[in-house]
C-alpha cells in the first residue's frame, strides 16, 4: 500500500529548544514515529511542506496543502496530513469543499501534546491513521483518539480535548 504523509507542523511536531526554553516547530518528527512502528508492507512517502503552529497558517499555506493533496492522490492509496489541531477543522473543510470526489482516503491527524512529551498522543494518532487508511473508503477524515470522523461537521471539542462531529458519522 502506498501512503503519502504530508507534514505541516502543529503540536504533534513541536520540539523543545533547550537554549531558549521554547517549544516550536523546527522540523518534522514523523521519521522518529515511523521508526518505532512495524510497517512491513507500507510504502510511505513523506512530504514536509510547512513547519508552523496551525494558528500561524495562512490561506497560502492551506492552498499549498490542497494542491499537494490533489497531486499525491494521483498515485497514493491514501494521503495522511499531520496538522495542528487548532485550525485542522478549517483546512479539512477547505479540502472537503474543493475536492469533490477524492480518489482515496485523505486523513488528518495531529496531537494535543507534542511527540516529545511523555504523555503525548502522537504515536497513537499516527498509528490509528495508518490503520484507518486501509479501512475507510475515499473521503476526508480526522483520525484521533480511537475515532474516525468524516467531514463535514468535524470540530475540535476543546472541553473534551479531542475531535467530535455534528453529524452522526463517528466510528469508534
Amino acid at each position: 500500500m502506498k501512503i503519502t504523509i504530508i507534514t505541516t507542523g502543529g503540536t504533534i511536531e513541536k520540539t523543545y529548544n533547550e537554549q531558549d526554553g521554547s517549544l516550536k516547530n523546527y522540523r518534522s518528527i514523523l521519521t522518529k514515529i515511523l521508526e518505532i512502528l512495524r510497517l512491513p508492507d507500507l510504502d510511505i512517502q513523506q512530504r514536509n511542506i510547512i513547519f508552523k503552529d496551525s494558528l500561524d497558517m495562512t490561506d497560502e499555506d492551506r492552498d499549498l496543502i490542497l494542491r499537494l493533496t490533489r497531486l499525491e492522490m494521483r498515485h497514493a492509496d491514501a494521503v495522511i496530513i499531520l496538522h495542528g489541531t487548532d485550525t485542522l477543522e478549517e483546512t479539512g473543510n477547505l479540502l472537503y469543499h474543493e475536492i469533490k470526489e477524492p480518489s482515496c482516503p485523505i486523513i488528518f491527524t495531529g496531537a494535543m501534546r507534542p511527540y516529545e512529551f511523555r504523555d503525548s498522543d502522537a504515536v497513537q494518532n499516527v498509528t490509528e491513521s495508518l490503520l484507518a487508511a486501509r479501512l475507510v473508503s475515499p473521503g476526508i477524515y480526522v483520525v484521533m483518539h480511537n475515532r474516525i470522523l468524516k467531514f463535514p461537521g468535524v470540530y475540535k471539542d476543546r472541553e473534551q480535548r479531542t475531535f467530535n462531529s455534528h453529524q452522526s458519522n463517528v466510528r469508534s
